[in-house]
């Protein structure tokens, strides 16, 4: 390690050396050659569009283009706009809930049957399983918990078994 740290300093300490060894140029300045001194060149009256439209095309008309923004990065897309979000299907008020299949010994493994009214779908879902705007946080024995992320945010809501009437 000690060595290398040597023959760097000495790399170093060489080219710093020879630097200090070069030559001034003995070009003698003139009296007044600072740029404030000299005058400006005259602007021509087409040197603004001749800087904003450079390529031609074959008509010798100027080709426009069209910057095209895109995001890459994780989270969410910023120029997506958050007014259509409320188009993700199914929403929470058109959710039933049918039945649940609860795994005392694993949570994990119980299952929730769902039905959307709209259109009569069936969703059986999982704990942190995603349908919609909704994900499936916990499965209960009479109900299921739902993550709601809507506009940025997030909040808890959830659906519940019907009760059973009991005829005596």
């Amino acid at each position: 390690m000690s060595a290398r740290l040597a023959v760097c300093v000495a790399a170093l300490v060489a080219t710093g050396s020879l630097a200090a060894q070069a030559k001034p140029s003995r070009v003698p300045a003139k009296p007044n050659a600072t740029p404030a001194a000299r005058p400006a060149p005259p602007v021509r009256p087409d040197s603004a569009r001749a800087d904003t439209a450079r390529k031609v095309d074959s008509t010798g008309t100027p080709v426009l283009v069209r910057e095209q923004f895109s995001y890459e990065g994780g989270g969410r897309d910023p120029f997506l706009s958050l007014l259509r979000s409320g188009d993700i299907r199914p929403l929470l008020s058109d959710l039933r809930l049918v039945g649940i299949y609860y795994d005392g010994r694993y949570p994990a493994r119980s299952v929730a049957v769902l039905r959307d009214v709209t259109n009569a779908k069936i969703y059986r879902v999982k704990p942190g399983d995603i349908i919609g705007r909704l994900k499936t946080t916990t499965i209960r024995p009479r109900e299921i918990v739902f993550t709601v992320q809507e506009f940025g945010f997030e909040r808890q809501e959830s659906l519940q078994l019907a009760k059973q009437e009991v005829t005596p």
